[in-house]
């Protein structure tokens, strides 16, 4: 027999409309298996929607990513182009078309990983990757935001008007995101369609015009191989290919959106035949949307890198320092091209197209934190239940983003670092675990999922030595989640934390013939150690004795061994055994009073009676217990387990009685 002891946050009551608004939606449990994978309360969508979704962040990096290859490439800028695209086709594409089958509720590569480590070295390592989540998803959206800004501020027609307000003009964008995702998924996707199609379709027109321009004038190619050749590795292919390696790592922001892509994969629809355990057809429909996804942004990478590598001076792309002034291509190649070949009419175009995606650019990695948070801190008790709904968590990290943006006075440089950190862990982390994954017997995909890793190991590597501040700001994100996180689980140890009590027919036998009988239902919490007739004789004899109990009173032992203490919260199983004519009521818990207090509350709702419950446990110092109580799910078991009851069942005429003896 079940019941169910834990209500939803849907179920709670909330009286204001504004809290019933501000708590709906969100991530919620199955019934009754609340350590299963979570499904999504959200409305799915068609891939190529969710797609666009997460498209505005990989695909606006087209706004900068040409001018970054050529600043660090120069006339290699194509060919280390060809690289990213290569190692992003048959590297990170395949290892994310993995990890969306081994997690199709979202969860991502970290619950790939988390499976390896069990206790609280399991729990701390999904902080730290959850932190690098945070840093590579809160300055996505700080980042493109003050992106934006720049190129609005940067504009001749608006620069006299807007220079010296890009911090103001940063957190007013930031506001307008959150504002589309208070309203609603269904909104941002919407607004994702529209953005990516157009922006899509400018960049196509701008680079059909840039290869007919060369085609005018092949002169172009020859001048450009002769510039590759003035490079330091010559004509040597070899030297070509080590010069290409080591400029890598400053590309892998072509990289980003791979983890967006299945973290909000409960967004993408399925087929009619999915089971929540094994959704085939939204997991193929994910892998649609990542192999689509690669497939036009590599076009785009390579025609851009070479559009703009034979069209635009090398003078045009210096980047702005304290003594000059930015090139006219710097930071906006593709804008350059549209300018000069298509007219200004055109480029202004092309510039609002810019400004806009790079503005909404923020809208997958908001998807990606709404989709990912929700499904590890409130499940290790490190963030209150009302962080499953989607509009508190809203509000929360937009004010991180106006805190980020402050401290950072909206300069896209300072934050580069952070992202490219944050992206790069991610995916190497995710590598890791997918080779992990490969099952034995399969050697050769085993070799080739661990050269990727090592490629993403060996370039997260470099960008932290070559940008160390990057690694600075996750710490700190870190840290962040970290703190606020133990303080949460302390927070909320004095809740029930017991989904669900279930007994076998034994136990519920046991509990049936103490409540038809007259008198109390006496309740003994035992720590089992022989477990034989002599412990239970001794400890009934010492019950009796301490809380003056009758003779002919029958009493029935619980015994609860602790599993994992570092999970919050589980399902209990109770099993009776009868030892040399002892009842016993055995489980596994999480923690000792929460699940005897559950297993107390369970009996009194079976029997109808008011069950007494009566501990002799040991003395220790409070502070110890504390401790005890926090890592072994332990501690002082008698006032915790009453405190615990205290809180769950209001009504002092119909709650458990507990008895403490030292």
């Amino acid at each position: 027999m079940e019941v169910k002891l834990k209500a939803s946050l849907k179920s709670q009551a909330v009286k204001s409309p504004f809290m019933k608004w501000l708590l709906e939606g969100g991530v919620e449990e199955p019934e009754g298996a609340f350590e299963s994978d979570k499904r999504s309360k959200h409305k799915t969508h068609a891939w190529w929607k969710v797609m666009c979704l997460t498209g505005v962040d990989y695909f606006s990096t087209l706004g900068y990513q040409p001018s970054i290859a050529f600043s660090a490439a120069g006339a290699l800028s194509p060919i280390a182009t060809i690289i990213l695209v290569i190692i992003t086709l048959f590297g990170a594409l395949p290892v994310y078309q993995k990890v969306a089958e081994e997690s199709p509720h979202g969860e991502g590569s970290i619950s790939m990983l988390q499976k390896l480590l069990s206790w609280w070295q399991g729990k701390l390592f999904v902080l730290v990757l959850l932190g690098f989540a945070a840093t590579d998803f809160v300055i996505t959206m700080t980042l493109s935001a003050a992106d934006a800004t720049q190129h609005l501020v940067e504009n001749p027609h608006l620069h006299s008007f807007l220079e010296g307000k890009a911090v103001p003009l940063t957190l007013v964008l930031l506001a307008t995101l959150a504002a589309v995702f208070l309203k609603g998924f269904k909104e941002a996707i919407g607004i994702a369609v529209l953005l990516v199609v157009a922006y899509l379709a400018l960049n196509t027109i701008v680079l059909v015009r840039g290869m007919d321009e060369i085609f005018r004038h092949p002169d172009l190619i020859p001048k450009w191989q002769a510039a590759l050749f003035e490079t330091k590795a010559g004509s040597n292919p070899a030297a070509i290919a080590l010069l290409v390696l080591l400029i890598f790592p400053k590309l892998a922001l072509g990289l980003s959106g791979f983890e967006t892509g299945v973290a909000v994969i409960s967004l993408v629809e399925g087929h009619k035949s999915d089971t929540e355990e094994r959704p085939v057809g939204r997991i193929k429909n994910t892998q649609k949307l990542l192999l689509s996804a690669a497939v036009i942004m590599s076009v785009f990478l390579i025609a851009s890198s070479f559009v703009t590598s034979l069209l635009i001076p090398a003078s045009a792309f210096v980047e702005k320092t304290k003594d000059t002034a930015a090139g006219e291509a710097s930071g906006r190649a593709l804008a350059y091209i549209a300018h000069k070949y298509l007219g200004d009419g055109f480029g202004t175009v092309y510039d609002v197209s810019t400004v806009l995606i790079l503005w909404f650019a923020g809208a997958s990695a908001m998807a990606g934190l709404l989709n990912l948070v929700p499904r590890y801190l409130p499940k290790f008790g490190m963030a209150p239940e009302w962080t499953r709904a989607n509009r508190p968590l809203v509000l929360i990290f937009a004010a991180i983003a106006f805190l980020v943006t402050i401290i950072f006075n909206a300069d896209v440089a300072a934050q580069g670092g952070a992202y490219a950190t944050g992206v790069l862990v991610l995916m190497s982390s995710a590598a890791i675990a997918v080779t992990i994954s490969v099952k034995k017997g399969h050697k050769l995909k085993r070799i080739a999922f661990g050269t990727v890793a090592l490629i993403f190991v060996y370039t997260t590597v470099m960008n932290i030595i070559e940008r160390p501040d990057g690694i600075r700001i996750a710490l700190m994100f870190i840290l962040g989640i970290i703190t606020i996180s133990f303080f949460s689980r302390i927070w909320r140890t004095l809740e029930l934390r017991v989904t669900s009590v279930n007994l076998d027919l034994r136990a519920i036998t046991f509990v049936r013939d103490v409540g038809m009988r007259p008198g109390s239902v006496r309740i003994i919490p035992n720590k089992p150690q022989a477990g034989d007739s002599a412990e239970y004789a001794m400890k009934t004899e010492e019950v009796r004795r301490d809380h003056d109990i009758p003779g002919d009173a029958e009493l029935i032992f619980v015994e609860v061994i602790v599993g994992d203490a570092s999970n919050f919260t589980g399902d209990v199983t109770v099993k009776g055994v009868v030892v040399d004519g002892y009842k016993v009521l055995r489980c596994e818990g999480i923690a000792i009073p929460n699940t005897i207090a559950a297993i107390v509350l369970h009996i009194g709702q079976l029997t109808g009676k008011r069950p007494h419950a009566y501990f002799n446990w040991g003395e220790r110092s409070p502070f110890l217990f504390l401790i005890e109580y926090f890592l072994s799910g332990e501690g002082d078991i008698a006032p915790l387990c009453r405190e615990i009851i205290r809180r769950v069942e209001p009504n002092v005429e119909s709650r458990p009685v507990i008895h403490a003896a030292s």
